[in-house]
């Protein structure tokens, strides 16, 4: 059965799209309880005949659009979330409140509220059921665990056959990429606490200092990443805490530094989990003192299915045309939560660039950035690509 003209249709209601981002962006929330954001598309859905149920844990909304078709169940999601970011965009609709899309999710809901109503005006010819996952809790709250939880994927009856997301970040206007196995690395957190012996500052020779012992841990954890894992399956560990004493003329008891590690194998995630502890340990024995280490996984590798991203960027390419389909050649460091979905359903997950066509993509601020800038001009053709990758999955499958 022939596609629907979607990216055309989408171009009907991308002021409509840019409205919601927009009133989005403008009253950001965070983490797992975003009441104004999930009231908001409520709105939006409920003029579509959709089954829809409300998180208990967190405000998410699960909607499930029931094909005129029998068939399967695919699963589109968009996350909700914002980050704790002072905004420094000079937008006319910033956020003022001290958070920040600065992740673009405003995008990502705004398009899938859009992908909804795509799908939802060809109801009658669908060959399946699609679910529309709007999820909270994407940076560090583990939303999407928690959604699955609460029944996620039980959703409308069946297991979601396939699973897609999209994410926008900077880069040539509205081309789409993707790869085949790893995309995003798997997100740990390593916290090590050295205990000493502490006293005047003026009399190191009397006390056990752990300040030098954790700064000793700190080289020393750089050169296990580089010499103790292949390059061709790599890890990132970033030292981003110290903690000492609260005052500059005490040597404290304790010193702790906290690391994020990010891994694209569950073998490296074991081996950081097993080693750097023993690092630690080693390092502050010889000093007389001990490490305690706690290594915490958060998100696993966010691995697409070989046969849903070559599907992916096949359908994709025939929508847009293949100059705006790009096979991304490398996993990105970067982390995401939807990688909880796709540890239990094949499927897909597309970055699509977002710089102004006037801006130098290259030297764009990134994601995270108070200073970010993402075009919604895109959202017609972000909510038209989850309408056809929902639409030619189904349509694969029917009898």
């Amino acid at each position: 059965m022939t596609t629907p003209a979607f990216a055309a249709e989408a171009a009907a209601i991308l002021p409509e799209l840019q409205a919601l981002r927009r009133d989005l962006h403008r009253a950001p929330e965070l983490g797992l309880l975003l009441p104004e954001t999930q009231r908001r598309v409520l709105g939006e859905l409920d003029p579509l005949g959709l089954e829809v149920t409300l998180g208990e844990r967190l405000t998410s909304i699960v909607a499930v659009l029931r094909g005129g078709r029998p068939g399967p169940t695919v699963l589109l999601r968009g996350d909700m979330d914002a980050l704790p970011v002072v905004e420094q965009t000079g937008l006319d609709f910033a956020s003022t409140n001290g958070r920040m899309h600065a992740c673009g999710h405003d995008l990502h809901t705004a398009g899938l509220v859009g992908a909804a109503r795509l799908l939802t005006a060809h109801r009658d010819r669908l060959a399946g059921d699609v679910v529309f996952m709007f999820q909270p809790g994407e940076e560090g709250y583990g939303g999407a665990r928690i959604m699955i939880e609460e029944g996620l994927l039980e959703a409308s009856g069946q297991k979601p056959v396939a699973a897609y997301g999209i994410h926008v970040a900077p880069g040539p206007f509205g081309t789409f990429v993707t790869r085949p196995g790893a995309i995003a690395a798997g997100s740990n957190e390593l916290t090590i606490t050295v205990r000493g012996r502490g006293g005047h500052g003026s009399q190191p020779h009397q006390v056990l200092d752990p300040v030098p012992v954790a700064a000793e841990i700190v080289l020393a954890l750089q050169s296990f990443v580089t010499r103790r894992f292949d390059v061709f399956d790599p890890i990132v560990l970033s030292v981003t805490q110290l903690q000492g004493s609260e005052a500059v003329n005490v040597i404290p008891e304790t010193a702790t530094l906290r690391a994020t590690v990010r891994t694209l194998s569950v073998s490296s995630q074991r081996r950081v989990a097993e080693e750097a502890p023993r690092l630690a340990e080693h390092i502050a024995a010889a000093h007389g003192m001990v490490a305690e280490a706690v290594f915490e996984e958060q998100y696993p590798v966010t691995i697409n299915d070989p046969a849903a991203a070559e599907e992916t960027l096949a359908w994709l390419g025939e929508a847009f045309g293949e100059p705006r389909v790009q096979t991304l050649p490398n996993p990105g460091m970067g982390s995401e939560d939807f990688s909880f979905v796709l540890n239990e359903v094949p499927g897909a997950f597309v970055m699509l660039a977002t710089s102004p066509p006037d801006s130098d993509h290259t030297t764009a601020e990134f994601n995270h950035s108070p200073r970010v800038i993402f075009d919604d001009a895109v959202l017609g053709d972000q909510a038209a690509a989850l309408a056809t990758l929902a639409w030619r999955k189904l349509e694969s499958l029917a009898d």
